[in-house]
């Protein structure tokens, strides 16, 4: 304010005027448009390029007016010179109401004193003169204060919410469902390399063809596994200080000689294994049983060529451990080939078997099991596959081949020993023929395959199996309940309907859904004579269904849902599973239920569970909640999945689609023989996949010592006997883990 007008206003000893903020800010506008000077002191200019960019004019965040922003204010654009918010000249703006700028001014006191307004007043003013020159952090602490302001004004939005009548009953009656969620896949898996798959064999013709020749190849395997006894005790006879009969006790010649020719009969009994690991090399397709095959051509060689080259030291060839190794892997094709033959004859024992798929994606992102009905294409494509055991083995039975020539050239033709070489490659081939190679997915299939044909299921070969890690299984009402687990109590009709109408309105509607009571209401359908009625407007509620039918609306539902479709029900009524219908409003029949759960149930449950495979409940049956699975049966549906009815339809859609790789194929109805098939199987993966990881472990640690052992010449510390013993430890892991698997 000028300073004349200061002095007189300010003379005679008389009360000070008050001065409101309109008149200051019209004074002040007044001033800048006539161009007076004033006398504020100038700022100095600071460059813009030598300011931080959020604080350059122009740039700066939030809103572009140059005003102050009080807490607890909402800020208003200000309404061009001279206009008001309607277009009209601007008006002064009264006190508590809009101020010049933008700004909402609270109501002041009347008596407040002058020097607070003119502090407050030349707030304001300094506020509109200089919001250029406001700090970035001012700005960031004004944007956090409008959103704690924000926070408050909704916060209590809902408070009072759930005493709303329609919430509440909603609550009370409708039971509660798990929200889906798009969660990332547990996993990604590389590509795999695609091998032509087998012919799609029938299950039937495939039962016969494993038939054939399986007792010839059993007695030729038993045969090999008694000759390497023999074997056996005369490699550990010098060890263990243990006679030997007749001249073999003063002959080295003659029990070199007597392993060798018996090594021999072992290989003959064996041919068909032995060129099968040739056949695999030139395939490029190696495995153990290549390892195998070599390691008996090796000590073979070795053990008629050692005499000849003068001996080592008065030690045996390793005759006993190549037998004893090829005749583990002829028992193991065995026990292979038996659990195929009966995985082949479950599948072909039903006309029309349920197939179990592994679909991805089906709930919260992740995979699930799935069970339905269909033609098991694909079985016997899958039956003839590679196991998982082979498949580990392509891996690393190359590398092992390739490491016992390349150490065993280093032991022998690098250390300047030609003549060593065949006991160098004996010895390193022999010590990567582990003993467990052909048992790792032998055993374990063997004994799962017998025990799934007991209860109707049978394994879709090791495609069936490879995959599922957080998996879900999805329940539909025949898995809990099969037919036969549900039957009729009674039956009471009220009001003037007739017994036919009310049954056949409720079929209908029951046959709409697609629920387990299908088969119950239509037998009483028929019993009474009554037929299936057309329906439209067909509708599936949490609890029950709604329909239209010749006009009239059906409600086919649980007790719950006509109190919440608040249709009236008899005082006193006490049905805990019953299905009700009512039709336009007024109560029509009752239909008394009585489920029996069976008793593989719960300890299918229990399975799944401990497993980690995750049950999703996708009945269509309103009776099968939660609620009642815990209060009725005490199953444990709080490790359980509930989705919204509307997620649960399309998870049991008979026509939904499906993987193209087959798990397993059941020929009985109920939750039992799905859930053997699928932690079954899970498990035999897990066997599967570990005994190979330790067998080839093994393996390469016994091609390690056996070239640092051949390369340093120590033939007693590499003796048959050492080497026996150690491959045998290595082969009692893989008989633990196999006799595991079916502990569930």
């Amino acid at each position: 304010m000028p300073k004349d007008r200061d002095d007189e206003l300010n003379t005679h000893g008389e009360p000070t005027p008050e001065f409101t903020l309109e008149e200051i800010l019209a004074e002040y506008r007044d001033r800048r448009e006539s161009g007076l000077d004033d006398d504020t002191i100038p700022l100095p200019v600071i460059p813009q390029q030598d300011l931080p960019p959020e604080h350059r004019a122009g740039r700066r965040k939030g809103t572009g007016d140059n005003v102050v922003r009080f807490p607890g204010k909402k800020v208003r654009p200000a309404p061009p010179p001279g206009e008001d918010k309607g277009g009209g000249p601007a008006a002064p703006s009264p006190r508590g109401k809009e101020a010049p700028g933008g700004i909402d001014e609270p109501e002041e006191p009347e008596a407040a004193p002058q020097e607070d307004r003119s502090a407050h007043a030349s707030e304001v003013g300094d506020g509109v003169q200089g919001g250029e020159e406001k700090s970035f952090f001012t700005a960031k602490l004004d944007a956090l204060r409008r959103k704690a302001d924000e926070y408050a004004d909704h916060m209590f939005e809902e408070e009072g919410i759930e005493d709303d009548e329609e919430v509440r009953r909603a609550e009370q009656y409708l039971p509660g469902v798990d929200r889906e969620e798009e969660r990332p896949p547990f996993r990604i898996r590389p590509p795999r390399r695609v091998i032509p798959p087998a012919p799609d064999i029938p299950p039937a013709e495939l039962f016969k063809r494993y038939g054939r020749g399986l007792k010839f190849l059993r007695m030729r395997t038993a045969m090999v596994l008694l000759l390497s006894l023999p074997l056996i005790y005369l490699t550990l006879a010098p060890f263990f200080g243990m006679p030997l009969p007749g001249m073999l006790s003063s002959s080295y010649e003659l029990q070199v000689y007597t392993l060798a020719g018996m090594l021999g009969v072992v290989m003959l009994l064996g041919i068909d294994v032995l060129l099968r690991g040739l056949f695999h090399l030139l395939r490029l397709q190696m495995g153990m049983d290549t390892l195998v095959s070599f390691s008996c051509i090796a000590t073979l060689a070795d053990a008629l060529t050692m005499i000849s080259l003068g001996g080592r030291a008065g030690q045996l060839p390793y005759c006993a451990v190549s037998a004893l190794a090829l005749g583990l892997t002829m028992w193991g094709a065995v026990l292979k080939r038996q659990g195929q033959r009966n995985a082949c004859r479950t599948a072909a024992s039903a006309h029309e078997p349920y197939l179990v798929t592994l679909d991805p994606g089906k709930w919260n992102g992740r995979e699930a099991y799935t069970k339905w009905s269909g033609d098991p294409a694909g079985f016997g494509s899958q039956i003839q596959g590679a196991d998982g055991a082979q498949r580990v083995f392509r891996v690393t039975a190359p590398l092992l081949f390739i490491a016992a020539f390349l150490f065993s050239i280093l032991s022998s033709l690098g250390r300047q020993r030609p003549e060593l070489i065949l006991w160098c490659l004996s010895a390193t081939l022999t010590a990567a023929a582990s003993f467990s190679a052909a048992l790792c997915f032998g055993m374990p299939w063997n004994s799962l395959c017998r025990r799934l044909s007991g209860v109707g299921a049978a394994i879709a070969g090791w495609d069936g199996v490879a995959g599922g890690a957080g998996a879900g299984i999805l329940l539909t009402d025949t898995d809990l309940f099969p037919p036969g687990s549900v039957a009729l109590n009674g039956i009471k009709i009220f009001g003037n309907f007739s017994v036919e109408k009310v049954v056949a309105v409720t079929a209908t509607l029951i046959r709409d859904s697609g629920s387990g009571l299908d088969k119950i209401f239509h037998d009483l359908l028929r019993s009474q004579g009554a037929i299936y009625r057309r329906c439209s407007a067909f509708e599936r509620c949490e609890g029950g269904l709604a329909a239209d039918i010749r006009g009239e609306q059906i409600l086919v539902g649980s007790a719950a849902f006509m109190h919440l479709m608040e249709v009236a029900l008899p005082q006193g009524l006490n049905v805990k599973n019953a299905v009700f219908c009512a039709i336009d409003g007024e109560l029509a029949g009752l239909f008394a239920l009585n489920y029996s759960l069976h008793g593989a149930v719960r300890p299918a449950l229990t399975a799944l569970i401990r497993n980690k495979i995750g049950p999703v409940l996708c009945t269509r049956d309103f009776n099968l909640i939660p609620a009642m699975l815990r209060q009725r049966f005490k199953l444990p549906v709080e490790k359980m999945e509930f989705p919204e009815m509307a997620r649960r339809t399309e998870l049991s859609d008979p026509d939904q689609e499906h993987s193209d790789t087959l798990c397993a194929v059941l020929c009985r109805e109920g939750l039992g023989p799905f859930s053997e098939a699928v932690v079954g199987g899970r498990r035999l993966r897990q066997a599967v996949q570990g005994s190979a990881a330790l067998a080839s472990v093994g393996s390469a640690v016994g091609v390690l010592l056996a070239f640092y052992l051949t390369f340093v010449e120590s033939y007693v510390s590499l003796s048959p006997a050492n080497l026996l013993i150690f491959m045998v430890m290595w082969l009692v892991p893989t008989l633990l883990i196999s006799g595991w698997v079916n502990r569930y």
